[in-house]
């Protein structure tokens, strides 16, 4: 098997630490939304994650999301979840997707539907997440979908999948399972505890997980401690550890430019730790934090 034409992988494969970003589809038609955050990256990440209906809402395709970055020269990470196709739907949008420009995908479950803005619809999930690996990597390796018919110009995705590493009993099989099934890379959530991420990374390097796959951690720069508590208390699998709630409490109208801070102490902290190969920024939009964070951290210009 050749190996995929990802800048991405590139930069990986070179031992270069990584920087991912992503950006939202907007709730609309509006093309001018998804370029105007693609410019802004430009340079300043190795490629940017297109969301597939974050939070369970509508929102423009990530296939068009795609095909916008990439006539920006991004490389976009297409985020395709199983919640809303059937696999003819998913072999269709691996498809549609390369032939737009993407070169990676993030495989996802996708939130409940319970969250968002239709929670009368209906999950499709005829593929699981590990189905959906393995149809990408069949694609990539054989030229075949699931129904084995082999198929001109297939795509040769890098393939991602998600994981979070710092939840209450931690499974490192689950992660296993998701490389055995053609993974090459891993996003994972939101951590700030770095002390946690080393104990992790020497767990699932024990069992060469970081010899298999590149691991890339994800971080959001906090603006304020109303959005520590909120992640707190609202998205799966993340924890802000107090003393970080506390300084962007005593910070006041500095709440921002702490919270950029932090970040750029967290990326650092994270080149140190044997094993990670790399940081997904995700700023919600706000494209001029991810460049203060990622020149602040010295990763500022991107490898060509």
């Amino acid at each position: 098997m050749s190996r995929p034409p990802s800048r991405l992988a590139r930069v990986l494969a070179r031992g270069q630490f990584a920087v991912t970003a992503e950006v939202v589809p907007p709730r609309s038609a509006d093309s001018g939304t998804v370029e105007a955050h693609g410019r802004a990256l430009v340079g300043y990440a190795d490629a940017v994650n297109v969301t597939d209906n974050p939070r369970a809402s509508a929102h423009m395709s990530a296939v068009a999301g795609a095909g916008l970055l990439a006539g920006l020269g991004l490389e976009p990470i297409l985020q395709i979840t199983v919640r809303d196709r059937n696999r003819l739907a998913l072999t269709s949008d691996l498809l549609g997707a390369w032939g737009l420009g993407a070169r990676s995908i993030l495989c996802l479950s996708g939130d409940p539907l319970s969250v968002g803005d239709h929670p009368g619809a209906t999950e499709v999930r005829d593929l699981s997440v590990l189905d959906l690996v393995s149809l990408a990597a069949r694609l990539r390796d054989e030229g075949r979908p699931l129904e084995g018919k082999p198929i001109d110009a297939p795509p040769r995705y890098f393939i991602g999948v998600a994981d979070a590493p710092l939840i209450a009993e931690y499974d490192p099989g689950r992660l296993e399972a998701k490389l055995d099934a053609g993974a090459d890379f891993v996003q994972t959530q939101i951590a700030y505890d770095l002390d946690a991420l080393r104990s992790w990374a020497e767990t699932v390097g024990s069992r060469g997980i970081l010899d298999r796959a590149s691991v890339i951690v994800g971080m959001t720069p906090l603006r304020s401690a109303r959005t520590a508590r909120f992640m707190n208390e609202s998205l799966f699998g993340v924890t802000v550890p107090q003393r970080i709630i506390d300084a962007l409490e005593e910070a006041g109208p500095r709440a921002e430019d702490v919270g950029v801070d932090m970040a750029v102490e967290l990326v650092q902290g994270l080149r140190a730790i044997p094993g990670i190969a790399g940081v997904h920024i995700m700023a919600l939009g706000r494209d001029e934090v991810i460049r203060r964070v990622v020149e602040g951290a010295g990763l500022f210009p991107r490898p060509v």
